[in-house]
């Protein structure tokens, strides 16, 4: 144990506790002592009949994933949307809701979508808006959003409409509209209570710090997609599932947490779920269970696009 302790991968968090791992320990055990990742074929079952029941839309699957994920493994559970930026234009649909206001459709090809309500300048009739959404579709159809953000009004001159209200909204909203989801509307989090039940959460200070990372989204959003880049040489991959440990990361929030995630796939778009939980988890079932649960993610979403 002393050896342990000179090494570093044990530790007393304070001088009246025990010795327990520290975030090195749990590198190590991570990286070279824990069992091979294996789920059941119960869970398995179980997992592919929540997600796939009666389920048609991404969002639909995302919340149930999520859910399932907190339900299964205890802890706080995440999934993160897909950046749309890099999606391919489906079709626009404008809804008129009043003489100065519409509700703009954007549907990506890969089955997601994203809606705006934007305030027109001047008030407009509602027979005005099919030709608008007509031009709109023949001209930016296909092309992926960042390419329309960046070259909107060029592809959009010669048509007459140069000085509709509507146009001159999209115009101005271009930077809203084809950029990717805001953050409350980006992630999906399940199972903020099973984090508070753990005995590590007790202390007042790491329960401030619980609330903190929820309600600081942009910090878990950052995490999971960049679990796979920036952190990973500190962090490891197995079965594609990254895995990041405590102060590995460069957040003070984050020192009592180890994060589980893995990317999904949607057509050409990525997104990432997985597991927020205490650095004591069970790594080897939680890293078999967002495994799959990625896997039948990437699976359901791309036969739904298929199906489109």
């Amino acid at each position: 144990m002393a050896d342990l302790e000179d090494s570093g991968y044990i530790g007393h968090p304070h001088t009246s506790a025990g010795r327990v791992p520290t975030d090195k320990g749990y590198r190590l055990y991570v990286d070279s002592l824990m069992d091979t990742p294996q789920i059941s074929e119960g869970t398995k079952e179980f997992i592919s009949s929540e997600i796939k029941t009666g389920l048609t839309t991404p969002e639909e699957i995302f919340g149930i994933a999520s859910k399932i994920l907190s339900r299964i493994t205890d802890q706080l559970a995440c999934v993160i949307y897909p950046k749309i930026e890099t999606g391919v234009l489906s079709r626009i649909q404008l809804v008129y809701l009043a003489s100065n206001k519409i509700l703009v459709v954007i549907s990506i090809a890969s089955g997601l979508v994203k809606t705006i309500t934007l305030e027109l300048s001047s008030n407009i009739e509602e027979k005005q808006i099919d030709a608008v959404e007509r031009i709109l579709n023949e001209r930016l159809a296909g092309l992926r959003l960042k390419e329309i953000k960046n070259s909107m009004s060029e592809r959009l001159k010669d048509t007459g409409l140069e000085s509709n209200p509507i146009i001159s909204i999209l115009y101005d909203s271009a930077d809203r509209l084809f950029k990717d989801f805001n953050t409350d509307n980006k992630v999906m989090l399940s199972g903020a209570r099973n984090l508070l039940r753990h005995p590590e959460f007790e202390d007042p200070v790491k329960f401030e710090n619980i609330v903190e990372l929820i309600e600081e989204k942009d910090i878990i959003i950052h995490i999971f997609e960049n679990s796979s880049g920036i952190f990973l040489e500190k962090s490891s991959s197995i079965q594609g599932v990254n895995i990041v440990i405590g102060k590995e990361l460069p957040y003070g929030q984050t020192d009592d947490y180890s994060f589980v995630v893995k990317e999904y796939q949607v057509g050409e778009n990525t997104g990432a779920m997985g597991i927020i939980g205490p650095k004591r988890m069970d790594y080897a079932k939680i890293i078999a269970i967002v495994d799959f649960t990625a896997g039948l993610l990437t699976e359901l979403l791309t036969r739904n696009q298929n199906n489109v």
